[in-house]
């Protein structure tokens, strides 16, 4: 049966990134070729069955439907699941944590997790609890942010939001928790995955001008904190200074994003 609320590690996360749904839905949209490039990748067609574990407003599910899969979504944050019914309304959206599914076991062909899976509080349990759902030989995809190395603008970002924030506790789950070498392989193979392929995926955030790429910068969970904390124009201005490097020169910032994908099967 389908959750109601949000009561494990979701539940910590789905105030912040509440308050500012409808931003992230715009700052998600940008992130249409990285969940094309994976589902080309698993060869994702009609009759399938998928789950999006931390769908957030529901872009990758959209994508999955007009590829004509059935879908359902899963997210800790009642506001992002609220746009994704209005932009998705084939598909099925759920309030719940992900390591506690609400689904049958062996109900779905493909569990996604698009940067998700690294928030878990136990991502042993979250991506077991993924094995239990996915049917047999089906597929668990782990997405994550790529090496810090080639995430410069995201890193400068976190780190200038962090400053705003209370230190959080020590093993505390954030973006980076699984984006060093050999953490995802040994992390599935620990969940009882078998892992099939690891591989990288490189594109660049455009934006018009630079209030559109704060705006969208501010949408996620830990700046909404921040901003509550020490006020919207101190974080702003803060945000704005490690944007400076990226500006062209015509107005518009261009900012490059690694991310890392695995494949791995029940």
């Amino acid at each position: 049966m389908p959750s109601s609320e949000s009561t494990g590690s979701g539940a910590a996360h789905a105030a912040m990134w509440g308050q500012q749904a409808h931003e992230w839905a715009l700052l998600e949209e940008r992130n249409s070729p990285l969940y094309d490039a994976v589902f080309d990748r698993l060869a994702l067609s009609a009759g399938m069955r998928l789950l999006d574990v931390g769908c957030g407003t529901g872009v990758a599910c959209q994508l999955a439907v007009q590829r004509g899969v059935e879908v359902d979504g899963l997210d800790a944050t009642l506001e992002a699941l609220d746009i994704a019914r209005a932009r998705v309304p084939e598909g099925a959206f759920h309030v719940g944590d992900m390591e506690q599914l609400p689904f049958d076991t062996a109900s779905f062909e493909v569990v996604t997790g698009f940067n998700a899976f690294q928030f878990a509080a136990n991502p042993v349990q979250a991506l077991t609890e993924a094995r239990r759902v996915v049917r047999p030989n089906g597929r668990v995809v782990i997405v994550v942010w790529g090496r810090p190395e080639r995430n410069e603008a995201f890193l400068a970002r976190q780190r200038v939001i962090n400053a705003f924030l209370p230190p959080p506790p020590p093993g505390a789950p954030g973006p980076l928790a699984l984006s060093s070498e050999g953490v995802l392989a040994a992390l599935v193979r620990e969940a009882g995955l078998t892992a099939l392929v690891q591989d990288t995926f490189v594109f660049q955030h455009v934006y018009a001008d630079e209030e559109e790429a704060i705006r969208q910068s501010t949408a996620g969970g830990p700046a909404v904190r921040a901003m509550q904390i020490a006020g919207a124009e101190p974080v702003r201005r803060a945000i704005a200074r490690t944007l400076t490097p990226y500006r062209q020169l015509d107005g518009t910032y261009r900012v490059e994003h690694e991310f890392t994908y695995l494949i791995a099967t029940a």
